[in-house]
């Protein structure tokens, strides 16, 4: 699909473009066990629904409620799923949708190096993406070469290079030495790079490529629509900017640094339960909004 016309797919041109809606995947909308913070007694805990499947294992939950709000969402928004995964990753994810085989008209990923459109990749965005990254950020292959040497085998597990955009490690979190985030973060902003940890995973990624980027192509795709965000990370901090209103969880590295700006909602709520109260904070303002419109 061409980048200079808007797409044709539900949603666009009708009453649900009216608002736009993204949000982070991990650690805001969908859950792994390790993170879904289930501090109430065992009969208390909410029904889950398993959204993502790999190698025959649940990986990521949320909450049926929250499964619920979210189908109302997407009836009356255009919803974008925004997500540092890469495509592959993210095609695991099997997020309830008003109809059988629902995907998203867009979707983000890999930090908004990929836009999907109606589950297809956008050839001419994935051309000015990398456009953008070659005029002003350090080549891949020299950030990798770094990371190959500043990552202790002790500590680190894995290292990754995300579809030929950014890089990542898969490190054991306790045992980072004192400082080496942050001398890490120095080097990499000297070239253009910014770094981030979430969960047991330091990212190391082109400034230019981001969330928000992308977010913006979509909103000039769907037109003049009021944008809601959301998500937890250092990553998501220019989506959450970007947006006429946005919350965070109480969990992740933008709580930890105690992050927030205006028209940022800091939710108490962590865990799967932040992901629930996230949905439900979206779908009441598009609903207040829709009322406003009907109105007058």
């Amino acid at each position: 699909m061409s980048a200079a016309a808007p797409a044709a797919a539900s949603g666009a041109g009708s009453a649900a473009s009216r608002f736009l809606v993204a949000s982070d995947l991990d650690r805001t909308l969908i859950y792994s066990n390790r993170a879904l913070a289930l501090d109430v007694p065992d009969r208390l805990a909410p029904r889950l629904l398993s959204v993502e499947v790999h190698d025959g294992k649940a990986l990521s939950f949320m909450t049926e409620q929250a499964a619920g709000l979210l189908v109302e969402l997407i009836r009356a928004s255009v919803f974008v799923p925004a997500t540092t995964r890469t495509r592959t990753q993210y095609e695991r994810v099997n997020l309830p949708g008003p109809t059988p085989g629902w995907v998203p008209q867009y979707a983000i990923c890999s930090n908004g190096g990929q836009l999907l459109v109606d589950g297809v990749p956008d050839q001419d965005w994935r051309t000015e993406v990398r456009s953008r990254l070659a005029a002003a950020s350090a080549p891949l292959n020299e950030v990798v070469e770094h990371l190959a040497l500043a990552a202790d085998p002790e500590w680190t597990h894995k290292r990754r290079v995300a579809e030929d955009l950014f890089a990542y490690l898969v490190v054991e979190r306790a045992e980072l030495p004192q400082g080496w985030l942050e001398e890490l973060a120095g080097w990499c902003e000297e070239r253009g790079w910014t770094v981030s940890l979430q969960g047991r995973k330091v990212y190391a990624v082109p400034a230019p490529l981001s969330k928000s980027a992308a977010l913006a192509e979509v909103e000039r795709r769907v037109g003049g629509a009021i944008v809601l965000s959301a998500g937890d990370s250092l990553l998501d901090a220019e989506l959450l900017l970007a947006a006429d209103a946005g919350w965070r969880p109480g969990h992740g590295e933008l709580a930890d640094a105690g992050w927030t700006a205006p028209g940022v909602t800091a939710l108490t709520h962590v865990g799967v339960a932040a992901g629930e109260e996230i949905v439900r904070q979206f779908l009441a303002r598009v609903r207040a909004g829709t009322q406003a419109v009907a109105v007058r």
